[in-house]
């Protein structure tokens, strides 16, 4: 099996989908390859796009600051990545090809790094984590405050996307989004592991 680098330079000359002409890099993952915690999140924005990092504009300073209040570490101890790894033009939501064609890279990604619990940030890395079963057909606000479980004994923890909690002003859904991250704490802690 290849390694999370070797993974990372196949993809950073994807052209699997339209998103290759129009984006500046792709936008692969960040973080401990041996993490025990891994964030999902939908695709990069333009900040990331041009920086080649996941969450590094106003939703990511939102998401650092809530990894370190309620996690108590800061993003090298964890795994940040999106389901899409190609700035989406204008930010619009991924279609369903440009979703199949990363979901070879986000596949190899979660098996390599087997992370012990898995936070998926809004309704994209939601579906595209829990496809398939009952729970897929819901929207983030109801799938929100509880956590799954997942594939080889892991957990799944749903969440509001830090920009939906931006745009919402904090109040409640930025609360939410915090207890949900002590949620996912707690199941690393029953999974044994440090966050």
């Amino acid at each position: 099996m290849a390694t999370l680098a070797e993974i990372a330079a196949q993809a950073a000359g994807c052209t699997r989908c339209d998103l290759a002409s129009t984006r500046t890099q792709v936008v692969f993952g960040v973080g401990d390859p041996k993490a025990s915690l891994m964030i999902v999140g939908e695709a990069p924005g333009k900040d990331e796009d041009e920086r080649g990092e996941p969450f590094v504009g106003r939703s990511g300073r939102l998401l650092d600051q809530v990894i370190q209040e309620e996690l108590g570490i800061t993003r090298a101890r964890l795994y940040i990545t999106n389901v899409v790894k190609s700035r989406p033009p204008g930010n619009r939501d991924p279609l369903p090809n440009e979703i199949a064609a990363c979901n070879p890279w986000l596949e190899a990604q979660l098996e390599l790094i087997a992370p012990k619990v898995v936070i998926t940030l809004g309704n994209f890395a939601t579906k595209v984590l829990l496809f398939g079963t009952p729970a897929a057909k819901q929207g983030i606000t109801k799938l929100r405050g509880q956590s799954y479980p997942w594939r080889n004994g892991s957990v799944l923890v749903p969440t509001f996307h830090p920009a939906a909690v931006l745009r919402s002003g904090g109040g409640q859904p930025l609360a939410q989004m915090r207890a949900d991250f002590i949620r996912a704490k707690q199941a690393l802690a029953a999974a044994g592991a440090a966050p």
